[in-house]
């Protein structure tokens, strides 16, 4: 009887100190994860004041403005849009090369109460061809593009898209 009962304890020692070590993991790991929204998400449930997050869509045409300042690097504003919703972004450094009006781009940041997104970090697309994972999903997601069919369209065009209708109908093979 006294061999089992110190098996029993020693078994439940040992699960809680892995039950302790997991509760250990998990906080350390939820201050690190970085979520990604799009505009219409934030706009929607706006994040918690500095919780960093990254903010991916389109650069919206015509949006783009540069303010030099006196330490000679630009504080730049520019809008991000999912083709939904659109949102102020504020940044003060050097834009990537490939940084261009209609073009996907991510950026890490904070959403400010007052209703734009400080960044501090710039992302931009790579070539032509590439548009990040996470903002191609959210272009499906609100139904303005369907990769089957081409490229995405540029983002100038967003305002007169709409998602496409539903069928409610169906197709039946004949043979």
């Amino acid at each position: 009887m006294r061999r089992k009962a110190g098996r029993f304890w020693l078994i439940i020692a040992c699960l809680s100190c892995f039950a302790g070590a997991v509760g250990l993991i998990m906080h350390a790991l939820s201050s690190t994860i970085i979520f990604f929204m799009t505009p219409a998400q934030i706009h929607a449930h706006p994040p918690p004041i500095h919780q960093t997050i990254r903010l991916g869509g389109m650069v919206v045409a015509g949006s783009l403005h540069n303010q030099p300042t006196q330490d000679g690097t630009p504080d730049t504003s520019f809008e991000v849009t999912d083709g939904q919703t659109a949102l102020r972004v504020s940044y003060h450094g050097i834009l990537p090369d490939l940084f261009r009006e209609g073009q996907s781009v991510v950026a890490l940041g904070y959403y400010q109460p007052s209703g734009y997104f400080l960044a501090s970090e710039v992302l931009a697309k790579h070539d032509e061809t590439y548009m990040p994972k996470e903002v191609a999903d959210a272009l499906q997601k609100t139904g303005k593009w369907d990769p089957r069919f081409g490229p995405p369209p540029d983002a100038a065009s967003w305002n007169r898209m709409t998602a496409p209708a539903k069928s409610s109908t169906t197709l039946k093979n004949t043979p």
